[in-house]
């Protein structure tokens, strides 16, 4: 009777492979690579424009140095018009945002208006800002009006689904002791939902202050009002070391203001 061989005892560690097979990773591999193939053969990428271009950048980028700050007014006026959208737009969102996330939190509302509520927040979070913008910049016209408008929508969506999910995941043997001396729904929301869910809420608020200093930059481009609107002037005009000197103001803006968000939300810890 011959003994049966055992199998080697692995002595290093292996950590645990994704696709479970060599063949399986091979495959997931090959159609990644075709995929890439197809995606890039599909563009109709012109390596001759892309060389052509460079030249153009060059230029682009030496035209813009040294920046010129000599129209500081000018740049002032946009950089204040795009914190002012910012501020306002954040403030106006979060008012919106409460009724939205209140009626989105599955533990609060009923099931149809709470059905209605996370329709609404998908569906406004399909549409990215600038999307949003030129929509509003059709209604209203150009400038700051139609900021406004778009970060107050977009910031009311974002606030309102994280609302509605801080809601849902707080503890719920408070909301059950308040029900159950008799309480109204506005005293359960203020007696045992606001206090769960307020440091975590004014953290996200600051949060979305700091992306709508960026956006407001951005959704200038389309005709939405702040500096935005400057930049996008001064290329339009080959005004490009105005450009650089906007766009350094607008490097600065938006890292003052990440560390501000920073700093806020270490404090509310």
């Amino acid at each position: 009777m011959s003994a049966t061989a055992s199998p080697a005892y692995p002595t290093t560690w292996r950590p645990p492979s994704l696709f479970g097979s060599r063949r399986r990773r091979f495959i997931f591999w090959a159609a990644v690579v075709a995929y890439v193939i197809w995606s890039v053969s599909d563009l109709n990428i012109d390596g001759n424009r892309i060389l052509a271009g460079l030249p153009r950048a060059l230029d682009i980028f030496a035209r813009m140095v040294p920046p010129d700050f000599s129209r500081w007014e000018m740049l002032l006026s946009g950089m204040v018009e795009s914190i002012q959208i910012a501020i306002a737009s954040t403030i106006v969102g979060a008012l919106l945002a409460i009724p939205i996330g209140l009626a989105a939190a599955a533990n609060l509302s009923p099931r149809p208006l709470y059905f209605l509520a996370r329709g609404f927040i998908v569906i406004g979070r399909t549409f990215h800002e600038v999307i949003i913008a030129i929509f509003f910049v059709k209604l209203f016209g150009f400038g700051p009006v139609a900021g406004l408008l778009t970060l107050a929508f977009s910031s009311a969506i974002f606030l309102g689904k994280m609302l509605a999910e801080d809601i849902e995941n707080m503890k719920e043997g408070p909301v059950e002791a308040i029900r159950a001396t008799g309480a109204s729904f506005g005293q359960v929301v203020g007696y045992a939902v606001v206090p769960q869910v307020m440091v975590k809420s004014l953290g996200v608020l600051i949060y979305r202050l700091d992306a709508n200093l960026r956006h407001s930059t951005v959704i200038g481009i389309v005709g939405a009002g702040g500096i935005g609107q400057t930049l996008s002037a001064s290329f339009s005009r080959y005004d490009f070391d105005f450009s650089s000197a906007i766009l350094l103001t607008i490097a600065a803006l938006v890292a003052l203001g990440e560390w501000f968000s920073d700093w806020a939300r270490r404090r509310l810890r």
